[in-house]
């Protein structure tokens, strides 16, 4: 319990550093678990030479409020190096959920606006990428870069599916991201899923091999 409340630091990083890497990269991804939207990976490369006050700051995204996130990822877009993938529910249904965040990892990285040689990865191993890998068992409590990659995609994930709740009123993807909560079970079970619901999850495809029909199968009718 108390290591998911570890406060992240620069060992790691400092390790990668004094063994002559320069770009070291933390990766994180955010919507593994919920039963709609994407998977969204971000990967982040602070540099020591303009270390921030703010960084004191970083955590597990889990740990810290909407507003703090919001905040910190601000100061990380101006300030940092990074990088944004994802992977959209159809990629998830199709290829499984652990290749698709691999993917969205990838694509991260891909999108850095410099190639880093080597990589720290919140307990995933990236079996398509060549650089130098370090796979860290709870990475976003114990490292600051993986940390800070934890927000960025937390954030960037929590404004798409705000953005889905609008488009696809009634599930609260405003307020549950997708997640299963009782709301959003009940949500399944009243309306059936929409197009972004994630089709080999549970829920929704016991919801589907029940042969019940949802409303956007009817308005395509």
């Amino acid at each position: 319990m108390g290591i998911y409340r570890a406060i992240p630091t620069l060992a790691e990083e400092l390790r990668g550093w004094r063994q002559g890497f320069r770009h070291v990269a933390g990766v994180d991804e955010a919507g593994r678990g919920p039963m709609a939207g994407p998977v969204v990976a971000a990967a982040v490369v602070l540099d020591p030479q303009f270390a921030a006050s703010w960084w004191s700051e970083l955590r597990d995204s889990k740990a810290l409020t909407a507003r703090q996130r919001e905040r910190l990822a601000e100061s990380l877009r101006e300030s940092a190096g990074f990088g944004i993938g994802r992977a959209d529910h159809d990629e998830i249904d199709s290829k499984g959920l652990v290749p698709s965040t691999q993917r969205a990892m990838q694509r991260a990285l891909e999108a850095l606006p410099f190639r880093p040689d080597l990589i720290l990865v919140d307990a995933v191993d990236l079996p398509d990428v060549i650089e130098e890998q370090r796979a860290i068992i709870h990475g976003d409590a114990l490292c600051i870069s993986i940390a800070a990659a934890s927000i960025l995609a937390k954030v960037d994930r929590d404004q798409i599916m705000e953005a889905y709740d609008a488009e696809y009123p009634g599930y609260g993807f405003a307020h549950n991201r997708g997640y299963c909560t009782s709301h959003h079970l009940q949500a399944l079970t009243t309306h059936g899923p929409c197009p972004i619901h994630r089709r080999s999850f549970a829920p929704v495809r016991s919801y589907l091999e029940g042969r019940q029909t949802s409303m956007f199968d009817q308005a395509d009718a």
